[in-house]
């Protein structure tokens, strides 16, 4: 599986080219895509792999100009008046002297006037901030902004001074492959971050895990083309439906203190509707709710599945 960045994401080759280029040269990033498609998880990796320091912002309403620039210290404003010891700074300033990167996610949620101090930076390099001056950021500083380009609620039309002054990156679902080792990976990494009883068991990966994380990676990627559903799910919905399969069977036993295997259709099913039916939405008149558009597909992909008991002690290795 091809790997980028010290191996620190998989796949995205293309994108994390186009990515450091633009950092090479300073120009400013719009990552375009679906929520789950690894925006963040590339920007933190390249950040990491230059060595350079990230500040994260995330975009709604409440993003005012003060809390992005930064605002002055009450306390020290009365002892020593409005100096600049007594400006705390915002992320967007501490970026800018740091000549770090400044990730903006939802930048479609951004309201107009905090969006305006956002262009400014991004083509003057600089901000100017009431009684405390003029701020030039130092060589390096980036603006990188994200978003959703399917999601209409709560969101403005992105302003074209955004566009004219990014280069746009687009981040689309990655191929099934890459999906089923993304969620691998992340499974293995819950497990052995929890510790305790049964992790070694719950932190495996035997054949036939990888043959029901396969099937559970194919049902989430049915939620993107189902004709109720409106948005789908991403491959955070295959990570945590496998985390609650590996859970739910090392907490639940038969009458006769039997283990429940991973594969077992109650787990499964019950994993399926806590993982999708809050992430999916669906189409307005489609009649139907989420749990329903869930069961569908679960019974598609994992009705018939084995359903077989082996004694085991609660808690420890569950069956597979």
């Amino acid at each position: 599986m091809p790997s980028v960045l010290g191996g620190a994401v998989i796949g995205r080759t293309r994108e994390a080219d186009v990515v450091l280029a633009a950092l090479a040269t300073r120009r400013n990033i719009l990552l375009e895509g679906p929520p789950g498609t690894g925006k963040s998880t590339l920007l933190r990796a390249v950040a990491e792999e230059l060595a350079r320091p990230l500040f994260l912002v995330e975009g709604n309403a409440e993003l005012t100009p003060a809390r992005l620039l930064g605002a002055f210290d009450p306390a020290q404003v009365l002892n020593s008046g409005y100096t600049a010891d007594a400006f705390v700074d915002g992320p967007l300033l501490s970026a800018m002297r740091s000549g770090g990167l400044l990730y903006v996610e939802e930048i479609n949620r951004v309201p107009e006037e905090t969006l305006n101090v956002l262009i400014t930076a991004m083509s003057e390099r600089e901000a100017n901030v009431s009684r405390l001056g003029r701020v030039v950021a130092v060589p390096g500083f980036t603006v990188i902004a994200a978003m959703n380009p399917f999601d209409a609620v709560g969101t403005a039309r992105i302003s074209g001074a955004v566009y004219d002054r990014t280069c746009r990156v687009t981040m689309g679902y990655q191929s099934a492959v890459e999906e089923v080792a993304i969620a691998e990976r992340a499974v293995v990494s819950v497990f052995v971050e929890l510790g305790g009883s049964g992790v070694d068991a719950a932190s495996s990966m035997e054949e036939s895990d990888r043959a029901r994380l396969t099937k559970t990676v194919e049902m989430v990627r049915a939620t993107r083309s189902h004709p109720d559903i409106r948005q789908g799910a991403s491959v955070r919905a295959a990570i945590d439906l496998e985390v609650l399969c590996r859970q739910l069977a090392m907490q639940r036993v038969d009458g006769g203190g039997a283990a429940i295997s991973r594969n077992d259709a109650d787990v499964t099913r019950d994993a399926a509707l806590a993982a999708l039916s809050g992430r999916i939405r669906l189409f307005e008149g489609s009649g139907r709710n989420a749990d329903d558009v869930v069961s569908e597909l679960w019974r598609r992909f994992f009705a018939g599945a084995s359903t077989g008991q082996v004694t085991h002690t609660p808690g420890k290795d569950p069956a597979r």
